[in-house]
């Protein structure tokens, strides 16, 4: 293991969140609020340790998939112990635990909070909910490389450790480049949305705002009711960008490089398209004639699918009310999620269509035994680290589910608050059912429970295995 060198990656990640803080800073200068003050010292202190951390390159710069994992896992605790200090220290966020709550909420874009009502809070404050959702959308490790470049293949152990989905490859033959790439395509959707929602007729902080919590789909507002009183026309817009947010960004790299062919024969976008409207066009019938006219029913229909299977979080009604095939529909969603590649939780759409094709495979084998099938995916075979690779993690997702569950239940609450709350936070949607429902939060549950649903949250946006490497005694041992 080495120590060093996680130590100097480290000590870059402490530089790359002061700098962050910067803009929360100058925000609360913009509006004249004097609780910006304490991301201009938390970011002093941080860059001291920082530049402490890393003024001194190790000698042994060398570290293996072992080391990418343990790195990818302490710095996003660091990233969010660090993150949650501003709303601790200027007494937003009285509570330490509450703090960190809503800060590994932001980063790992669940969108859960424990906040009664967000409007209260400072604009700096709600920025920087906002911002640190952004962040975490691509991953802040992916960002770092776009920076510092390391050598030897290095940076695709700690882009495969953070980068969601079962399988990560590059874009171009370099990392730093890949990572250039995958920031400019997230921050051209960044920008569309902001000009989008303008022309909408959204005021520019709520445009910035919400613009930053669409691409990531983390699902956090600047109003208490979310988007619900914002108009149709925001809507519609916001259901665009969710709807695209949830995309493979492999797809959008094929179109930026003109392969078109390429991009819309992703099998995994074409059933990730599917699942999409086929739930939009089960809910809009299901609800309409419940108080909905059929506009109403499609937008809600169409905002509440986007919001769910992106795992944005985000509500225009409290869908709780809905009927129950709606509810089950939603609730299926939460555990399918976007697309590999994509800032989206869940189990992802590419992990389902390898579950559908091994089904598929075995009832042929069992029917015709003496025939050879091979599970192709976009015409490639599908190599068996890969299928094992995903029947392992969902095997471990299940585990965790079932174990989480159990431990909120000290809370002695209801079995669909409970389920759905450990079903938002491992997939990182943000609000579940009944107690934690769109109109509600997650601060009735007791510290402990708060505890078991931030490693959910943060095992979910990590894909389980950087924090159980890290956590493993093995990890540690001297070889």
């Amino acid at each position: 293991m080495n120590i060093t060198m996680i130590i100097y990656l480290l000590g870059w990640l402490l530089n790359t969140v002061a700098a962050l803080m910067i803009l929360p800073f100058t925000v609360s200068i913009y509006y004249n609020e004097d609780c910006g003050k304490y991301f201009l010292i938390c970011s002093l202190i941080m860059f001291m340790v920082g530049l402490f951390l890393t003024h001194k390159r190790p000698k042994n710069t060398k570290f293996y998939a072992k080391e990418g994992f343990v790195i990818t896992a302490l710095s996003w605790i660091l990233l969010s112990i660090t993150g949650c200090l501003p709303f601790y220290f200027s007494g937003e966020i009285p509570s330490f635990t509450n703090a960190l709550f809503e800060c590994i909420s932001g980063f790992t874009t669940t969108g859960a909070s424990i906040l009664h009502e967000v409007e209260p809070l400072s604009r700096c404050m709600n920025f920087w909910r906002c911002f640190i959702q952004w962040i975490g959308g691509m991953g802040v490790i992916v960002f770092m490389l776009a920076l510092i470049p390391l050598s030897g293949g290095q940076d695709l152990y700690l882009m495969k450790a953070e980068s969601p989905g079962p399988n990560v490859g590059k874009l171009a033959p370099r990392i730093q480049k890949t990572a250039y790439y995958l920031y400019a395509i997230y921050f051209a959707l960044t920008m569309l949305e902001i000009i989008s929602l303008l022309i909408a007729g959204m005021p520019f902080y709520d445009s910035v705002c919400t613009s930053f919590t669409t691409t990531s789909t983390g699902g956090f507002g600047v109003r208490n009711d979310s988007l619900c009183s914002y108009s149709p026309a925001i809507q519609y817009v916001v259901i665009l960008f969710l709807f695209l947010s949830g995309f493979n960004y492999n797809f959008y790299f094929f179109v930026w490089i003109k392969r078109f062919k390429e991009a819309v024969s992703m099998q995994e976008i074409r059933l990730y398209v599917a699942i999409f409207l086929g739930a939009i066009a089960i809910i809009t019938w299901n609800i309409s004639g419940t108080g909905y006219t059929l506009e109403e029913s499609f937008r809600h229909a169409s905002f509440q699918v986007g919001s769910i299977m992106t795992t944005a979080g985000f509500s225009s009604a409290d869908y709780d009310v809905w009927p129950g095939l709606s509810k089950s529909i939603l609730v299926l969603l939460m555990f399918v999620g976007g697309c590999a590649g994509s800032t989206c939780g869940g189990l992802k759409v590419s992990r389902i269509l390898i579950y559908l094709k091994t089904v598929k495979k075995e009832i042929a084998q069992l029917c015709h035994p003496r025939n050879v099938k091979i599970i192709r995916i976009d015409g490639k075979p599908l190599a068996h680290g890969v299928l094992r690779s995903a029947n392992i993690f969902l095997i471990v997702y299940m585990l965790i589910f079932v174990i989480s569950t159990l431990l909120v239940s000290v809370d002695e609450l209801d079995l669909v608050t409970n389920f759905t709350a450990v079903a938002s936070a491992l997939g990182n949607i943000g609000p579940g059912l009944a107690l934690v429902g769109p109109t509600r939060n997650f601060d009735l549950y007791s510290g402990f429970s708060k505890y078991v649903l931030m490693f959910d949250m943060l095992a979910g946006r990590l894909e389980i295995f950087p924090l159980l490497v890290c956590l493993s005694p093995s990890t540690w041992k001297r070889h």
